[in-house]
C-alpha cells in the first residue's frame, strides 16, 4: 500500500510540474519558471528546463550585464573596436582575472559581438574563445555604447561627438566606458594586458603609473562612488580627445591631485585619501614603459614580481611587434604557462598541429 502510494505522489507531482510549466510556457512567463526553479519549487534541473523550452520554440530565460554583476564585484575587460580574433595576450589577461577570481564574474564586453539575447547566446558567445569556455565565472556581452552611456554625464557627450574628427576615438571611447561601467555595476576594470599573479587587497583603489601620474588602466571602486561621478564630469567639462591620454590617464591624475595632492610614495605600501587606496606603480608597473621590451627577453633568473598584483605589458607600445613564442623561454611565455595555461596550451597544440 505504501509503495503504492509513493508512486500515486510520484505520479501527481509529474503532473503538476507538467501542468504549472505550459501554464507558464502558454503566458510566455519565463521569468517566472526560473525563479520557482532557482527555489526548488519546480524540482527540475537547468538542462530539463532548456530541453523544455526549446521543444516549445521558446528562449530560454534572459540573461543582462546586470544579472551578472549585481553583486558589485566584477571584473571588466573590453573590446571597443569591432574585432572578433582576440589576440593570446588579451586570453590570456582574462583567464589569468578568471583563475584567481573564481568566486568573482570576469564579463568581457565585446562592441562586435552580436546581442545576446538568453543564456544559450552567452554560452555559444564564450564558446568562440574554447580556452575561456572552461571557466564558468567568464561572460561575454555586447558593448552598445548607448547604453553603457544613459543616464550619465558621458551621454550628451557621446551624442554629439563626431567619431570621424576623432584623432583617438578607440582610445577615447575606451576611457569612458571603463568609468560608467564602474560607476554603473562597481568591481575592477582591468586592460586586456594585464596578467593577474596576485589577489588585489582593496575594493576601493587607483594606481599610480609613475611616481607623480595615475593610471586607468586597473582601478576599482564600488558601485555609483562619487569619484567615479567626478571623473565622468571632469571626462565632459575638460574634453580634448585630440591629446593623448587627457581623457584617460591625466584625467585620473587631475582629478586625484585635486583631491589629495600629489601623492608621495615612500614606499611600495598603498596611501589613502578620500577613502580610497592609491597603489605603488610597483602594483601593476614593476617595469617601466622603456622598458616594456624585456617582457619578451629571455631571463637568466626569472624575477618574482613580490610587489605586483600584476602585470601590465604596455601592449600600446609594443603594437604587435612582439608575440608570445612557444619555445622561446622568454619571460612571457613562463608567464602565460603559470597564469594562463589555458591559453598556453591552446598556442602549443596550434604549434604542434602545423609540424
Amino acid at each position: 500500500m505504501l509503495k503504492h502510494l509513493k508512486i500515486l505522489t510520484f505520479v501527481l507531482c509529474v503532473a503538476a510540474i507538467s501542468f504549472f510549466t505550459k501554464t507558464f510556457l502558454n503566458q510566455n512567463s519565463t521569468y517566472i519558471v526560473k525563479y520557482l526553479i532557482s527555489k526548488g519549487i519546480l524540482p527540475i534541473t537547468e538542462k530539463d528546463y532548456y530541453q523544455i523550452f526549446k521543444s516549445e520554440n521558446i528562449p530560454s530565460y534572459n540573461i543582462s550585464p546586470s544579472d551578472v554583476l549585481q553583486q558589485g564585484n566584477g571584473i571588466f575587460f573590453l573590446e571597443t573596436t569591432d574585432r572578433m580574433e582576440e589576440p593570446s595576450l588579451v586570453l590570456c589577461s582574462i583567464e589569468s582575472a578568471a583563475r584567481l577570481y573564481p568566486d568573482r564574474p570576469v564579463v568581457f564586453f565585446m562592441k562586435g559581438l552580436d546581442d545576446i539575447v538568453n543564456v544559450d547566446d552567452e554560452k555559444k558567445a564564450r564558446e568562440r574563445y574554447p580556452t575561456l569556455s572552461f571557466y564558468k565565472n567568464i561572460y561575454i556581452f555586447p558593448l552598445r555604447l548607448d547604453k553603457v552611456f544613459a543616464d550619465t554625464p558621458l551621454l550628451a557627450w557621446y551624442e554629439k561627438v563626431d567619431p570621424k574628427r576623432e584623432n583617438y576615438w578607440t582610445n577615447v571611447k575606451a576611457d569612458a566606458c571603463r568609468i560608467a561601467l564602474i560607476w554603473k555595476y562597481g568591481g575592477i576594470y582591468m586592460d586586456t594586458d594585464v596578467i593577474s599573479i596576485r589577489p588585489i587587497p582593496e575594493d576601493n583603489f587607483l594606481a599610480a603609473e609613475h611616481a607623480t601620474s595615475m593610471s586607468n588602466t586597473v582601478f576599482g571602486l564600488s558601485p555609483h562612488h562619487n569619484l567615479m561621478w567626478e571623473f565622468m564630469e571632469n571626462f565632459v567639462q575638460n574634453y580634448r580627445g585630440n591629446v593623448w591620454g587627457f581623457q584617460g590617464p591625466t584625467l585620473f591624475t587631475r582629478v586625484v591631485k585635486k583631491h589629495c595632492g600629489v601623492l608621495n610614495f615612500t614606499s611600495v605600501d598603498h596611501l589613502k585619501c578620500a577613502n580610497v587606496s592609491y597603489f605603488h606603480p610597483e602594483r601593476f608597473y614593476p617595469m617601466q614603459y622603456g622598458s616594456w621590451g624585456k617582457y619578451y627577453e629571455v631571463w637568466k633568473d626569472l624575477p618574482t614580481f613580490n610587489n605586483s598584483y600584476g602585470l601590465h605589458l604596455w601592449n600600446y607600445m609594443n603594437k604587435g611587434r612582439k608575440f608570445m613564442m612557444v619555445g622561446s623561454n622568454t619571460l612571457v611565455e613562463h608567464l602565460y604557462q603559470q597564469y594562463c595555461p589555458s591559453t598556453y596550451e591552446s598556442i602549443l597544440k596550434n604549434v604542434t598541429s602545423h609540424h
